[in-house]
């Protein structure tokens, strides 16, 4: 059996397990190489598992802060023009020319299904130990669900058909009769299953300031909302519309429980602030990083300053920063602050252009090392709310999709939505509610690796390639937009994988 391949053979528990709950989950304790057989033996055991769970997903691989190769620079908000530094590989993403065989794409698919090879084994080891109290072994098996419930969102999206695995894989009988591509139908069967136990669960509604990065039921409900509203516009017609009432009551079930009246009580500001972040209201569910720590700190912040610039980070930095498409600069309407905050325009020679602002820790006690407080948010409530919108406008209640944009229009001191349509510019722009609620989208969550989802959830594929070429080549650097085709709807199967069993793991259209 390659090493490479999507489900290994794990004998032993090498995995990074961590100790206790709260933010202590962040320290590590590895008890390096126990058989599986052997160490679940008490509810401890099982909880440090869970923490191992949760540390997977601080993979940058993965979905962790430093992701954006993987999904935001696939969109139009972020690219590169090196086409030659890591013989070109990370340029793929956003040149739509990504090759199965991309290292950078084999990664990602290893690091998404270590974090599911995780939770199989921590939710199987559950089951052999006894709990005093039952409630504590339904809140694991649900934080563990959620988790890999969220990994098979992201499997599935990018790559359609993907294998599906519930369960420990512990011989090569079991991997190879694994290695095969279940279809995205059941994919998102299970993902469904897996988030109603959630919801259904024992979890509280919000997680303590002190638990904060774990799992909670609004962060079940936002999460299944939103696989529902992803079904209803890409692939089930059949059952739209009770696919679309069923992302209304879990996304309203999600909206009720904050804990602020209107967006607006929440300063943009505020939900980036990393002396706040304990206490930020409109987090749902964040990867945690710690200040200071070289193991734990965040290092997005430096990641994405530019040469010469300090507003990030203390740390010194000499690269172009996270790139902006001039494409997104301009999207940006005239007095939204969310502009100011998000991005900056870097003078320094090698620069000479927009980088990313909006996660910052230039405090002293992150330093001149740049180990960053900043949590990365993969929840939020601003996303639940213009979801809300985008749901009540398929479902033909324009007045209320329209009160749910307004209000993150209004956050973000812009004119509300009756008053931007009569604005000639604006509704050139934007002559639809659903191109208003895209474009929205778009400029509230820059940069927080939403974009691509949204694009593949508002377009078919042949209505995303019509969406890209009548953009502006100028806008893209020398990324080339006449690239894009319907095959870039999903990614290529990583050459490694399909190679296993051509058959069963059979490639994509197109690559």
């Amino acid at each position: 059996m390659k090493n490479r391949s999507i489900v290994r053979f794990l004998p032993l528990l090498l995995l990074a397990l961590l100790a206790s709950c709260s933010q202590d989950f962040l320290i590590e304790n590895n008890p390096n190489a126990i058989p599986t057989a052997d160490y679940y033996k008490s509810e401890n055991d099982v909880l440090l598992a869970l923490n191992g769970v949760y540390n997977a997903l601080r993979d940058n691989n993965g979905i962790a802060e430093n992701s954006g190769l993987f999904s935001e620079e696939r969109s139009d908000n972020t690219g590169r023009n090196d086409n030659q530094s890591n013989a070109g590989e990370p340029f793929q993403f956003n040149a739509f020319a990504l090759l199965p065989s991309n290292s950078y794409l084999q990664s990602h698919w290893n690091s998404l299904y270590q974090t599911i090879t995780r939770a199989n084994y921590m939710l199987a080891g559950s089951e052999t130990v006894t709990f005093a109290q039952p409630a504590t072994k339904t809140q694991y098996q649900a934080e563990a669900k959620f988790i890999r419930a969220l990994i098979y969102f992201h499997l599935v999206r990018k790559w359609g058909d993907v294998p599906l695995v519930t369960k420990p894989l512990t011989s090569p009988e079991d991997v190879a009769a694994s290695t095969f591509r279940e279809k995205k139908e059941k994919v998102y069967a299970q993902i469904v299953a897996d988030l109603t136990d959630v919801v259904n669960s024992t979890l509280p509604d919000v997680q303590t300031a002190a638990n904060k990065g774990r799992v909670s039921k609004v962060a079940g409900n936002a999460l299944l909302g939103q696989v529902y509203l992803t079904m209803a516009t890409t692939f089930d017609q059949a059952n739209r519309t009770a696919n679309l009432m069923q992302a209304k009551t879990y996304l309203t079930n999600a909206y009720s429980k904050r804990t602020f009246g209107t967006l607006k009580e929440v300063a943009y500001a505020d939900v980036f602030d990393v002396t706040k972040k304990a206490t930020n209201p409109e987090a749902i569910f964040q990867i945690v990083y710690r200040q200071g720590d070289i193991n734990y700190a965040s290092t997005i912040a430096y990641n994405n300053q530019a040469q010469g610039e300090t507003i990030n980070s203390l740390r010194t930095t000499t690269g172009v920063g996270g790139n902006v498409t001039p494409d997104l600069v301009k999207d940006y309407e005239d007095g939204d602050i969310r502009k100011d905050f998000s991005i900056k325009f870097a003078n320094a020679a090698v620069v000479k252009d927009y980088f990313i602002t909006k996660f910052r820790d230039a405090s002293s006690a992150a330093g001149t090392s740049g180990y960053g407080g900043n949590d990365w948010i993969l929840i939020r409530y601003a996303d639940v709310i213009l979801m809300l919108a985008e749901v009540n406008l398929y479902l033909g209640d324009e007045a209320t999709a329209i009160g749910f944009l307004d209000q993150v229009r209004e956050r973000a001191k812009l004119p509300l939505y009756a008053v931007a349509k009569t604005n000639a510019a604006y509704s050139a722009k934007y002559p639809t509610l659903k191109l208003a609620t895209l474009h929205e989208r778009r400029v509230e969550l820059a940069f927080e690796n939403q974009r691509w989802f949204d694009l593949l959830r508002f377009f078919t594929p042949d209505e995303l390639v019509s969406y890209f070429r009548a953009k502006s080549q100028a806008d893209f650097g020398a990324a080339q937009l006449t690239n894009v085709g319907t095959k870039d709807y999903y990614y290529p199967i990583p050459f490694n994988e399909a190679k296993l069993n051509p058959t069963a793991m059979y490639q994509n259209p197109g690559y």
